[in-house]
């Protein structure tokens, strides 16, 4: 029985109320309210439940590792580490939207469905129940669906919500009906006991099993923007409002990990499923894919979108070697965070040039260096933290991925491609990425200097003093790291 004082309880206490005050007061006020009122609220709420996922984890009062549990959701590392991956996120957008929301009206509802949809994100990390999971999918879903769309006169926003909203209403019921069978086959919704019960199954039953599996794998993937499930993201990252760009590729992204984590690679070690080679195709083809659409993009926010795209590729190779390397998840999980901080860091200081610049076109940032030099550089550090390269905290990151690749090589023969494939995409991205910078910093010469937002510059200087910091010295990372990374065995099961 979960305590009042868990961690999922809390954040939903939290978020939950102060989410649902925002519009209240809004009303009450006649919207007199500026959007800073707003803004600090939802900024307060955000730092209040990303402190007490500290605290917790300080007072040691979460599982060490992954858990399954009777209830519906559990109070463990996994999810803590995902909350904070996911409450860093929201925080940079709530941050960076002091500006921008000054120029759009109903900053309440705005700020609002952000902590909403973190609500949902969190609750997808902390979930152990398939109906819970779902149902925590749902309200982050939502909220992001109306965030997309929030320009209502903009015809490129609208475009954008229809795509997200029509593929998301599409993966939503992939994952229902994965979750009917599964519910079909073992009897119940609880993970924990749906892949007990899928590891004694009659074998005429288990091509249902597989088809489940794969359900998830394709409901989740939308979310994680795997290829082929990836066609809704550049045009919905265009148009989508500049912060919320933030959002979606920095936060419901790793929620899609998450809940992949937790049933689809566990469920592949007790079935005793070779999906490996599978993944690992999957994870070659996004990487690819991703990178070379990246180069050939003229709006650096689709840029961006298909950089995402090629991560999502990164992440999948410690997955796709989960079961034979104990390198797998740690790497994927090191991964996700150091591309919360790096992704939300890069989409925010597009949106301080959007609001400070109102341009997109990668052309139109010559000279950038000299125009925002805070911004330009905390996007030039950000960026070059995507690519890998030292002493950036992403360098440490991509090296445990590649590594495990190459310590699963013994079991898979194919396993060590996937290190060559991370390589050669890694240094391909760095096309785009320095072609970005030589546009910012050695191309125009007559521009001047302007004045860049404070709350853009203030997320700049913290991603960087994290990419810098923790790629000098990662070692309290991977410790966290590696005190969230699940074990793979039957051993945590109810």
């Amino acid at each position: 029985m979960l305590e009042i004082t868990s961690t999922p309880l809390v954040i939903i206490g939290i978020l939950g109320t102060v989410g649902i005050l925002l519009p209240i007061i809004s009303i009450a006020r006649k919207e007199q309210g500026s959007n800073t009122f707003y803004a600090i609220i939802a900024f307060a709420a955000l730092i209040v439940s990303m402190g007490y996922v500290g605290y917790q984890f300080l007072e040691e009062n979460v599982s060490p590792s992954a858990l399954f549990a009777e209830d519906v959701v559990v109070d463990d590392a996994f999810g803590g580490f995902f909350a904070i991956a996911m409450l860093i996120v929201a925080l940079f957008t709530t941050v960076g939207s002091f500006n921008y929301m000054r120029k759009h009206n109903s900053p309440a509802v705005y700020y609002s469905l952000i902590l909403l949809a973190t609500i949902g994100m969190v609750l997808v990390a902390y979930s152990t129940d398939l109906v819970m999971l779902f149902v925590a999918w749902e309200l982050m879903s939502i909220p992001t669906y109306i965030l997309v769309g929030f320009r209502k006169k903009n015809p490129s926003s609208n475009e954008a919500a229809l795509k997200y909203f029509l593929f998301g209403a599409l993966s939503s019921a992939i994952i229902v009906y994965g979750i009917s069978l599964a519910y079909g086959l073992t009897g119940s919704t609880n993970i924990g006991e749906v892949i007990q019960g899928y590891s004694t199954l009659d074998p005429s039953m288990l091509p249902l099993a597989l088809l489940s599996v794969g359900l998830f794998i394709a409901g989740f993937g939308f979310k994680m923007g795997l290829v082929p499930f990836h066609q809704w993201l550049p045009d919905t990252y265009e148009g989508a409002p500049a912060p919320i760009t933030a959002l979606l590729a920095a936060a419901t992204k790793k929620a899609g990990f998450a809940a992949t984590i937790r049933i689809v690679i566990l469920g592949m070690v007790v079935l005793h499923l070779d999906w490996t080679l599978a993944l690992g195709i999957i994870a070659v083809m996004t990487m690819t894919i991703g990178n070379i659409a990246a180069i050939m993009q003229k709006n650096i926010s689709r840029m961006l979108a298909y950089s995402s795209i090629a991560h999502a590729g990164y992440i999948l190779i410690g997955l796709a070697v989960a079961p034979h390397s104990s390198l797998g998840l740690q790497g994927s999980l090191y991964q996700i965070m150091n591309h919360a901080v790096m992704k939300g860091a890069a989409f925010i200081a597009i949106a301080g040039i959007v609001t400070t610049l109102a341009v997109t076109h990668i052309d139109k940032l010559k000279g950038l260096g000299r125009r925002m030099p805070v911004t330009a550089l905390g996007l030039v550090i950000a960026l070059f933290a995507l690519a890998g390269v030292p002493p950036l905290s992403g360098f440490w990151s991509k090296l445990m991925l590649f590594g495990s690749a190459l310590d699963a090589g013994t079991a898979l023969w194919w396993a060590p491609w996937l290190a060559i494939a991370g390589v050669l995409n890694s240094a391909l991205s760095l096309a785009y990425y320095g072609w970005l910078t030589r546009k910012m910093y050695f191309e125009g010469e007559t521009e001047k200097r302007v004045i860049e937002p404070k709350s853009v510059m203030a997320i700049m200087i913290i991603s960087t003093i994290f990419l810098v910091g923790f790629g000098v010295y990662p070692e309290p990372l991977i410790k966290f790291v590696e005190l969230a990374t699940p074990v793979l065995s039957l051993g945590s099961m109810p």
